[in-house]
Formats: structure tokens, sequence, C-alpha cells
């Protein structure tokens, strides 16, 4: 994993917007999830999510470190305790990205309520755009991405998709410990904004311009 301090990646990424903010190359992308450690410790052992994890439910995957910290409070949240990074095929994450249906009502995509209702029961990926924080928890202007998966597309995800999977727990406490000086001694994982390139799933996500 690419790491580097935190206050230099700042001060690049946008300040505004709806951006999908990860690390990636041309083959692959980081996704991030946090689990009990039964789950986690399988995944990471085994390179695929087996064991105890649920096929029959929704599971949410975000690109954006900075944003699975909030939600596990830094791995110190009951149930969230091993963080996972998750390197899956880039084409795999741009398929999940062409499945994707808003949580909630977006008027300019749908004519109706009840076809966005219709369309969200019938999709596997459910796309949420959440504010962003900054390292001590603070909301930010940014918005960023998850997406929850099930039915065939989690299956794909939990063994098909998957290059690697990392434990990050002992790099998370760590830097957790960084969070109090100003965060001047915070290193992150890289990140920069993921390009989409396709214009149909560019319009339905309503990604904002990168320069915001």
């Amino acid at each position: 994993m690419l790491t580097e301090p935190y206050l230099i990646q700042e001060s690049r990424w946008p300040k505004i917007g709806r951006h999908i903010i990860a690390q990636y190359d041309d083959q692959s992308i980081v996704v991030y999830q946090a689990y009990r450690p039964a789950i986690g410790h399988f995944a990471a052992t085994n390179n695929y999510f087996g064991g105890e994890f649920s096929l029959d439910r929704m599971s949410w995957i975000k690109t954006n470190f900075l944003w699975m910290m909030y939600r596990s409070g830094w791995g110190t949240k009951e149930g969230q305790e091993v963080v996972l990074a998750i390197w899956i095929k880039r084409s795999a994450f741009d398929e999940i990205l062409a499945k994707a249906v808003h949580s909630s009502y977006v008027p300019e995509l749908y004519p109706h309520t009840n076809v966005w209702q219709k369309a969200l029961k019938q999709s596997q990926v459910r796309l949420q755009w959440d504010p962003d924080h900054h390292p001590s928890g603070a909301k930010l202007e940014r918005r960023a991405i998850q997406l929850g998966l099930r039915g065939q597309v989690l299956a794909a995800y939990a063994k098909d998709w998957i290059i690697n999977i990392q434990d990050i727990s002992a790099f998370v406490q760590k830097q957790r410990q960084n969070i109090n000086s100003g965060c001047r001694e915070l290193i992150t994982p890289q990140e920069t904004v993921y390009s989409v390139i396709d214009s149909e799933t560019q319009k339905k996500l309503r990604l904002s311009a990168s320069t915001e």
C-alpha cells in the first residue's frame, strides 16, 4: 500500500463536490472495509471473504480511507476492529459503478419516484454520497462515495474480483495516535481523484468536475 503524509495530500484534494478519491492503478483499485476479527482475519488469511461472512446481506465498500476511519472510529468500534484494504480489479469496480442506483431519489435521473423505487429494488449495487470527514471526525463539504453490494455482485466481489487483501489494523492504530498533533505526523494511503471514463456512468453518479 502506497502512503503519503496526509497534509500533502489534503492540499491537492478537491474541497467540495462529489468525487471518488482512491488509490488505484491501471489494473486495480483499493477499497476499504472493517469487520469483527472472525471475518476480517479469515479474509486477510485466505484472500477472499468466507467463513462467517454473509452473502445474504448488503456489504458496503469505501474507496476513501478517511471515510472508513470515520465510520469505524479508526478501528475502535465494536464489530469493526479489523480494517481491511482490498485490492479489486479495476474493471470490476467500473462494473460496480455502472450498476449503481442512488439510495435516495434524484429527480434529474428518474422521471417519477416509482421508477427510482423499482430500480433500487432490483439493483444489486446501492450508491450513497456521504459527507467526507477530516481525520478528527469533523464533517467536510466534499462528498465521499460508498457502495452497497448484494446478490451476484456481492458474490463476485467476495471471491472472483479480489486481487489482494491486507489487514491494515496495526497501521490504522499507529496513525490514530498522530491525529492530535495537528496531523503533522499523520500518514495515510496515497489517494487521488478516480476518473470515470464512461460518460453515462459519470452522469448517473453525478460526479463533480475534478477542478472543484
